[in-house]
């Protein structure tokens, strides 16, 4: 079985799906300690560290799991990245220190994996005109690997979702010629909520709920439609100063339809201008609704308070997204091994 390491590890959506995909987790980093018992309830057996990952990277990564350098299949995962661009001057890490990627840089100066799996959102491949992106592209250049990217939506590759993430792939310099990758295929049939397993009244221990202002003017709203298919001056006392924005605000006073997928799920079901409200109840989704939209099993438990377990779901890679990926990574990595 393939090994891997996975930093910024959330509550285990990218971990699962790649441990779905055959690899053999040896090591999870994630400072949030809701997200990190949430890795040790579901797998006892993995290495979790709830530290900063400073800390992490200053310390002997090979001691530390028990891998020399080189020997590491994978390295995933997600760093927030602030914006840094070049001086000119081709400087290397120094370029990011102090930012969440130069730790995620700097693992892979440590330990030299055969391949790395780097996630993030779509914007970041045009953030600061595509500055901020190019400078880890030319540090990945600098590690020693040869990358690929692509934008994934998550909708195609059986998550009932829209969910658009940028995906990077590595492999090492030594081994390229020894391989190829592609991204996986998008399926033919795409999920809709009807094909989401929906609550009846979950208890408030589970979902939030909204005042009985919100509730009443979300009654008017059908499914699958939003601020536009009610009274105007009903939805323009709802939004207030939203009403003159410019744009469609289609996220406004949003009910998500049973034939069709759900948006982006959030970390915070309660914010105006991004609605997601139940399609059958008057209601936002339930943290566990919103788990299975982004494809975790029933099984996987979450801890912490209610607004942290909405938090850890909203953050975390859509499972079957992760499995997929990790599917087409263990591919490459057969090739390489198979000369």
């Amino acid at each position: 079985m393939f090994k891997s390491i996975e930093l910024f590890a959330g509550a285990g959506g990218l971990a699962l799906g790649l441990e779905q995909a055959g690899f053999e987790h040896i090591g999870l980093v994630e400072i949030d300690k809701s997200a990190a018992n949430t890795l040790i309830c579901n797998r006892p057996q993995w290495k979790v560290l709830c530290e900063d990952i400073a800390i992490t990277t200053q310390g002997d990564l090979e001691k530390e799991f028990g891998i020399k350098k080189g020997e590491l299949d994978l390295l995933s995962g997600g760093a927030p990245c602030q914006s840094f661009s070049y001086a000119g001057k081709r400087l290397g890490l120094q370029d990011v220190r102090g930012t969440m990627f130069y730790h995620y840089a700097t693992f892979l100066e440590k330990l030299q994996p055969k391949m790395f799996l780097f996630e993030n959102v779509r914007g970041l491949l045009t953030h600061d005109k595509g500055k901020t992106y190019q400078t880890i592209l030319n540090i990945f250049e600098e590690q020693g690997y040869i990358t690929f990217h692509s934008i994934l939506n998550a909708w195609d590759y059986g998550v009932p979702q829209k969910r658009e993430r940028l995906i990077t792939v590595g492999i090492r310099n030594d081994l390229a010629g020894r391989c190829s990758f592609n991204f996986p295929q998008k399926h033919e049939y795409r999920p809709i909520m009807r094909d989401v397993k929906l609550d009846t009244n979950p208890s408030k221990d589970e979902c939030e709920r909204y005042s009985e202002y919100k509730e009443k003017i979300f009654a008017l709203v059908p499914a699958g439609g939003y601020w536009r298919d009610i009274d105007p001056e009903i939805a323009k006392d709802y939004m207030k100063t939203c009403w003159f924005m410019g744009g469609g605000r289609t996220g406004i006073l949003r009910r998500i339809g049973l034939d069709e997928p759900s948006l982006t799920v959030l970390t915070n079901p309660g914010m105006k201008q991004t609605d997601r409200c139940h399609p059958i109840e008057v209601r936002p989704f339930s943290y566990r609704e919103n788990a299975r939209i982004q494809t975790f099993p029933d099984t996987w438990v979450f801890c912490g308070k209610l607004s942290e377990k909405y938090k850890q779901v909203g953050n975390a890679v859509p499972v079957n997204l992760a499995k997929e990926i990790g599917l087409e990574i263990k591919k490459t990595l057969e090739e390489i091994n198979n000369g």
